[in-house]
């Protein structure tokens, strides 16, 4: 548990990710009502989902990473809403909620069972809510520009207008990670499946955010822009608007997406 917390601290790296989710939940919230993080884990995120109006729930398997939620959050609003449950049959009434995340890897660990998770946790929104996600479709990239400068140089060029920086960034191009060795059971799934699969279900998506393919797996370069608060602001401005180019969705290594629920569901997802 307490791995999985620190996945998102204690290096200016970790931060870049934290941040950058954060600033993602933030750009939903809701008109108040309950809100509910399935896969919750330790709570990392559980804090700011919803907005200051709503009244957050976790949902995780594991009594022991509720535990840990607990205590972490303790006195904060979200501390009273913790529920041991299974994501294929959540204990919630369908279309009841205003907003339903699944973040973190809860998807690609469910393996087969992933479309199931996603279909579960999108019944459970009521019309005009948003579905909040997170899967892992790619290996990741980085920016071939900023792999090339010195980590002096990154600090200085992001202070630069964010057009200008993009500009640089994208003439040069990306280049991908090496693909790790599958984990065993772990699905990916990429934005053209989620897309399609979102749409059968009546939602409609309003963004989908590769995380960080600049610089996020260059530690050294994160670190060395993260003092100079105007840089640090600037990569995080640089980083979501590259991430919501269609180019970089399929590569990412993580991928947001938000997606409004707008229609009804069809007779395939229905029977599917």
């Amino acid at each position: 548990m307490d791995r999985e917390w620190k996945r998102y601290e204690g290096t200016p790296q970790r931060d870049l990710f934290r941040v950058l989710r954060e600033r993602f939940v933030s750009r939903y919230p809701t008109d108040g009502g309950w809100v509910l993080d399935v896969g919750c884990g330790p709570g990392r995120f559980l804090p700011g989902l919803g907005g200051p109006r709503a009244r957050a729930a976790g949902l995780d398997l594991s009594t022991e990473m509720l535990r840990a939620a607990r205590h972490r959050l303790r006195g904060d609003r979200a501390s009273t809403g913790l529920f041991l449950g299974d994501a294929r049959f959540p204990p919630v009434r369908r279309e009841s909620l205003g907003l339903v995340a699944v973040l973190g890897n809860t998807i690609g660990f469910a393996g087969p069972q992933a479309a199931e998770v996603v279909a579960q946790a999108a019944a459970l929104v009521r019309p005009g809510g948003f579905l909040l996600l997170e899967t892992a479709p790619g290996p990741g990239e980085r920016s071939r520009y900023l792999a090339r400068l010195p980590p002096g140089a990154v600090r200085r060029l992001l202070s630069a207008p964010l057009n200008l920086v993009r500009a640089r960034i994208e003439r040069e191009g990306f280049a991908l990670e090496a693909r790790p060795t599958p984990r065993s059971g772990f699905q990916r799934v990429g934005p053209d499946l989620l897309r399609r699969s979102l749409a059968s279900q009546g939602f409609t998506v309003r963004e989908m955010t590769a995380v960080a393919p600049c610089l996020g797996a260059d530690a050294t370069r994160v670190a060395a822009v993260q003092p100079d608060g105007t840089a640090w602001r600037r990569l995080l401005e640089v980083e979501e608007a590259i991430g919501r180019s269609p180019a970089r969705l399929a590569p990412a290594s993580a991928l947001l997406v938000a997606a409004e629920r707008t229609g009804r569901r069809s007779v395939a997802a229905v029977d599917g």
